[in-house]
């Protein structure tokens, strides 16, 4: 059977961001969503993230999330190279305690936005992913609609 073209990017600053990532990269998983992970930095591989988001929807991704700790401006990057939704995840830094990425992320200028979850706030990220896809195709949104039920039953 081929494997679906993914859906979903997800982006990360740094491998060191996985631990973190992992919860979103579960949650897409459980929902069935296909998805394509990546390891570029904004500031270290500017070339690699501005070919990889570019060419995202071209690829048939729908939706983007982005993590990044300290500056975090991977989103926003991402974000300004896309016409897709971006999703950032600020990522918990020993400095700021997270404080900087979510700064980061949120403040973006005008007509560059980037959808925010909280720090550490990968999981979210997935399930907000997975409202996104299901705005336009009915089995992502009864996944939602499941996921929601079983929440709710405890």
């Amino acid at each position: 059977m081929a494997q679906q073209a993914p859906l979903v990017g997800i982006i990360m600053g740094s491998k060191s961001d996985m631990p973190v990532m992992q919860a979103c990269v579960d949650q897409l998983e459980e929902f069935g969503i296909p998805y394509e992970l990546t390891i570029a930095s904004a500031h270290r591989n500017p070339g690699k993230v501005h070919e990889w988001a570019s060419t995202a929807a071209q690829r048939g991704m729908r939706v983007i999330i982005a993590a990044a700790g300290k500056a975090a401006h991977l989103g926003g990057v991402v974000a300004a190279f896309t016409p897709l939704p971006v999703v950032g995840v600020p990522i918990k830094t020993s400095d700021l305690g997270g404080m900087d990425s979510l700064l980061s992320m949120v403040q973006m200028p005008s007509g560059v936005p980037v959808a925010c979850v909280a720090i550490n706030g990968a999981k979210n990220a997935a399930i907000f992913a997975a409202q996104v896809l299901g705005t336009g195709d009915d089995a992502y949104r009864q996944r939602i609609v499941d996921f929601k039920a079983a929440m709710a039953e405890g």
